[in-house]
């Protein structure tokens, strides 16, 4: 018998992909259905519910989760948020937080992969990883990381500004006083520093 996702991980994906915020829109989630050949039985009601409707009626048609799985590989393909990265990075890790539970994740290439399932909502090792990579592949100052290192693991983005304002200005160049100075902004749970 090949494997389904349980009620709770439907729920979860479908909320993490039709976030209000920094999830497809409604035209997207339309075209995706459209074009996988889902069927779309409630598509006037809130996103994520039509998401979730559709995905509960394809997996108990097919009983497998395949078509769900190649929904999720469609909706991040990194070339549809060309123009809007962030937005992508933001929606690749509401997805994963969703997938997590079952025991998988989406690269930043659009590619699912299998990880060690999650157990408990905050895995914090492996988040600080996933963290980590995402503020560095953004040009982050290795200083801003160290010194908010636990505030940011802990999705504490007001304690991560206010240690990282103590950052003495005698000990670090121009540059890294530019840093002290910088805002974070959250873009859902992740962070965004902009230089000054």
């Amino acid at each position: 018998m090949e494997q389904t996702f349980s009620q709770s991980e439907l729920e979860a994906i479908a909320a993490a992909l039709a976030d209000t915020s920094e999830g497809l829109t409604g035209f997207e989630i339309g075209h995706l259905l459209s074009s996988l050949r889902f069927a779309d039985p409630t598509p006037t009601i809130t996103k994520w519910k039509r998401l979730h409707n559709a995905f509960v009626e394809r997996q108990n048609f097919s009983r497998n989760r395949r078509a769900i799985l190649e929904f999720v590989r469609q909706a991040l393909k990194p070339e549809r948020h060309a123009k809007k990265a962030d937005r992508f990075e933001a929606l690749r890790g509401n997805v994963n937080r969703a997938l997590a539970f079952s025991g998988l994740a989406v690269d930043a290439s659009g590619k699912l992969y299998s990880c060690a399932q999650a157990q408990t909502i905050s895995e914090a090792t492996k988040r600080a990883q996933d963290l980590r990579e995402g503020l560095s592949t953004r040009g982050i100052h290795a200083d801003v990381l160290r010194f908010c290192r636990a505030e940011l693991v802990g999705d504490n983005y007001f304690h991560a500004v206010l240690r990282q304002q103590r950052v003495s200005p005698t000990s670090y160049d121009h540059e890294a006083v530019c840093w002290r100075m910088a805002r974070i902004w959250s873009i859902g749970h992740w962070p965004v520093i902009l230089q000054c």
